[in-house]
């Protein structure tokens, strides 16, 4: 099975829940009954600019964590507070019964699951296991039917909003799997989002969140190309950005997270591209996007379009920087 997620990795109703909006506890089907109210540890995987934010805000709310990343370093902070820190993915799965894995790619998913020393290894009869990566939806049902195999219950839960609002607590996950766990589900993602939405059986977090970042992505590219020639044609860029803000053209890469140095503060561009949503992740979702529409036979012109241009930008020394470093890309490509 490994190996045949390996190679994927390379390669109805909606139900709405706010922060805002508890759900009364009455009437919850007795299979969440492990979870609610409980601040037993949790598991947390991948501690990285956005796993980092979101495990803090678990803490925040009273969870005690037992952390692993394959990167000592991303779990000294938490050491240093009191929180348990592990070797192995199969250590978190040994001690913890409800674990968070938020993870770069496929691949990485695969691995602390399904390696050596991964999750199912050791994981106990009637866990929770929520993944926040943003995967191949195809990835996440094969990983969901392992996972029952071993008498758990598996839940893809992507995230939207980037890091500010992982820090803030106040992003979107959009959650794939069984519906009777749903309110179980909910109790965690809750502290680390304002809003939480079931999409429906497992695949369709991960479904909603590619669709979206294919619309961010051309979005992205759309306000740095009017930024571009705006400012080319004498414009200054906060007045411009100022007008299509009130204007049709307006988007969250305008008003939001605007591209160009100097217009917003705090985001990316105001600190050279550092910190934010890589480039290289934007182009992995495109890439995702990308495979699903080929398997669908959905014709995506702007989406593929997008995906050639932040692979283009990889490959032009801009892997690290923030994704909306495409508004610098365009400044720099006089030829394009």
């Amino acid at each position: 099975m490994a190996a045949s997620l390996r190679l994927r990795g390379a390669a109805s109703s909606l139900h709405y829940w706010s922060r805002r909006r508890w759900p009364a506890m009455a009437g919850l089907p007795a299979v969440c009954s492990r979870s609610m109210a409980s601040k037993t540890p949790v598991g947390f995987i991948g501690l990285g600019n956005m796993g980092n934010p979101m495990a803090k805000n678990l803490m925040k709310h009273g969870y005690p964590l037992i952390v692993y990343d394959v990167f000592p370093d991303a779990c000294k902070e938490f050491q240093d507070t009191g929180e348990q820190v592990v070797s192995s993915p199969a250590d978190v799965a040994e001690k913890a019964d409800r674990i968070i894995t938020m993870l770069p790619t496929s691949i990485n998913t695969i691995e602390v699951y399904s390696g050596a020393n991964g999750i199912l290894k050791n994981v106990k009869k009637g866990s929770l296991l929520i993944d926040s990566s943003t995967i191949d939806p195809a990835v996440a049902k094969e990983l969901a039917k392992e996972v029952e195999k071993m008498g758990a219950v598996f839940m893809d839960a992507p995230v939207s909003g980037g890091v500010g609002a992982a820090r803030s607590g106040n992003l979107t996950f959009m959650v794939g799997g069984v519906e009777e766990e749903f309110a179980a589900a909910q109790e965690l993602l809750g502290c680390m989002g304002s809003n939480v939405l079931y999409c429906g059986a497992v695949g369709t977090g991960q479904a909603a969140k590619i669709c979206n970042n294919m619309l961010l992505a051309i979005s992205m590219i759309g306000t740095a190309e009017a930024m571009n020639l705006g400012i080319r044609l004498g414009l200054d860029p906060k007045l411009l950005a100022k007008i299509l803000n009130m204007s049709s053209g307006r988007c969250w890469s305008s008003d939001t997270y605007n591209p160009v140095p100097g217009v917003m503060d705090g985001v990316p561009s105001a600190n050279n591209y550092q910190g934010g949503f890589g480039t290289t992740l934007m182009a992995k979702d495109l890439g995702l996007a990308q495979d699903s529409a080929t398997n669908t036979k959905t014709p995506i012109f702007l989406g593929s379009l997008a995906h050639q241009i932040y692979r283009m930008m990889c490959a032009k020394g801009y892997s690290k920087k923030d994704f909306s470093s495409v508004f610098q890309f365009l400044r720099e490509e006089e030829t394009l």
